[in-house]
């Protein structure tokens, strides 16, 4: 049974403030409150990043919470996606140039959705969490096409020769 095709089903979120005003956070809640109710998409908020799939950065990184964000980064396991969700958190927004905050999450992880405005709506973070689900799943086929062997084992008698298989993945 692959686990791989659930994926794409029940992705998990993991919400980071990275030091916003606050104004994304609301609108995410909204996502997750019953007018919006993005868990009917099959999408869970999480607070452990070894179990998420989809990282959503809220706020302009500063000082303190760089290091934070590159962790939860590392620690999150492949594939993974990145949302980026509000000005701040894209380039910085009315906090860039202050002497706390060094812009945006694009300069320290890479990010793949950007969903920009101050406050974003909550229809612009469920399409941007859609846009990741794809986004996701594109890589999850990719993660796999790179574990999968190009042909099949070759038989020769009653034993099983797998030594050309072997050839073609030390040359790649």
């Amino acid at each position: 049974m692959k686990l791989n095709s659930f994926r794409k089903k029940s992705p998990w979120i993991l919400h980071y403030n990275a030091g916003s005003c606050n104004g994304c956070d609301i609108e995410i809640l909204a996502c997750l409150g019953p007018k919006y109710d993005i868990e009917r998409f099959g999408m869970i908020n999480t607070g452990n990043p070894k179990q998420s799939d989809i990282l959503l950065v809220t706020g302009p990184v500063t000082k303190r919470s760089r290091e934070r964000l590159v962790e939860i980064y590392a620690q999150m396991p492949e594939p993974k996606v990145v949302v980026s969700c509000g000005a701040c958190a894209c380039t910085g927004g009315v906090f860039r140039g202050m002497y706390n905050c060094e812009g945006g999450v694009d300069q320290y992880i890479p990010v793949d959705v950007y969903v920009c405005g101050c406050g974003t709506r909550p229809e612009q973070i469920i399409d941007g969490v859609i846009q990741a689900i794809d986004i996701l799943e594109k890589k999850t086929k990719d993660l796999e096409e790179s574990v999968r062997l190009k042909r099949p084992a070759m038989k020769e008698g009653a034993q099983v020769n797998r030594r050309n298989i072997a050839a073609e993945i030390e040359t790649v």
